[in-house]
């Protein structure tokens, strides 16, 4: 995304605000779903990241940024009250949903009763056996997920190092999330995160939903985003963990040289680590939150050669 673009999405805020609030406040097209909730008594588990959105026009708007069609099945993670994923089900051929919370499982049940492409599984996306789940949809298969926000990196990590058959990611995260993940290099969110995200995706920005839209409200202003993924890496590395191990060496001295964070990542000498950084044709005083993903990956390949020797 260029930052024409990027500044147009941010500059849409505003609407999206005076939209959110609308919707939350019962301006919108407010879905029944809120009141099934309210008729069961059942308390939102703020532990669980339960913040749901009930504007209907937003849901279908999210729906659409996802980007699926009727020849792709989706992994839904997070169906909460089933709110988003009637609106996944109209779009995608099969719909498989993975809720942690028991409580919502009768519930969701007979939400979804209607949509005979819609099958719901009850465990933990942190500990079930993804491949397992997923054997029987279609390949690859979009992943849609709103989740704790607080298991956010180890989901997305998770996913991309599986090797899971995934054709996109679109998740809601924080905001200030969002932004680590489209940071570019020398930015305060350029870091291991986004470095994975770009190196094996192309993340952009659907859009902003501030926290009006959500009920119970959450602290922080949420981003929709939605990650293609390659079908090759943006750079090609002799050596994947080498790569990440660089990665880590890179910003676990943020604001000193990439050869003092070589130095102590890696536990070698200074000597050794300027050789690497001269072979990948570096400025020894470079820092590492500068590099950009050719550099890392160049780097990468001269200590995958080093260790090899």
């Amino acid at each position: 995304m260029n930052e024409v673009q990027k500044s147009d999405i941010f500059g849409y805020r505003f609407f999206v605000a005076v939209y959110g609030i609308l919707g939350a406040s019962g301006g919108g097209n407010v879905s029944k779903t809120k009141d099934r909730i309210r008729e069961s008594n059942l308390k939102y588990r703020q532990s669980l990241g339960q913040n749901f959105i009930y504007d209907e026009d937003l849901l279908a708007e999210l729906a659409e940024d996802v980007g699926i069609n009727t020849d792709e099945d989706v992994l839904e993670i997070g169906p909460g009250t089933g709110s988003l994923t009637k609106h996944l089900c109209r779009k995608a051929h099969h719909v498989l949903s993975l809720e942690l919370d028991e409580r919502l499982i009768p519930l969701l049940k007979a939400y979804m009763t209607d949509y005979k492409n819609f099958t719901l599984i009850q465990g933990d996306v942190m500990t079930a056996d993804l491949g397992e789940i997923t054997k029987d949809l279609r390949s690859p298969f979009t992943v849609a997920a709103n989740i704790p926000y607080y298991i956010t990196t180890p989901l997305i990590t998770r996913l991309l190092t599986e090797e899971l058959p995934i054709r996109r990611i679109a998740l809601m995260v924080q905001r200030e999330v969002a932004e680590k993940i489209l940071s570019r290099p020398g930015e305060d969110g350029w870091g291991p995160l986004a470095v994975r995200c770009q190196w094996m995706c192309e993340p952009y920005l659907a859009r902003e939903v501030p926290a009006a839209c959500f009920t119970p409200a959450p602290k922080v202003d949420s981003a929709f985003i939605v990650m293609p993924v390659r079908k090759e890496p943006a750079v090609s590395v002799k050596d994947e963990k080498c790569f990440f191990q660089i990665v880590t060496a890179a910003f676990a001295l943020r604001r000193k040289t990439m050869t003092n964070g070589l130095c102590a990542s890696l536990r070698i000498t200074r000597e050794e680590a300027m050789t690497l950084m001269r072979k990948a044709g570096l400025d020894e005083r470079i820092r590492g939150e500068k590099l950009t993903l050719a550099e890392l990956g160049a780097l990468a390949d001269a200590w995958a050669e080093a260790r090899t020797h």
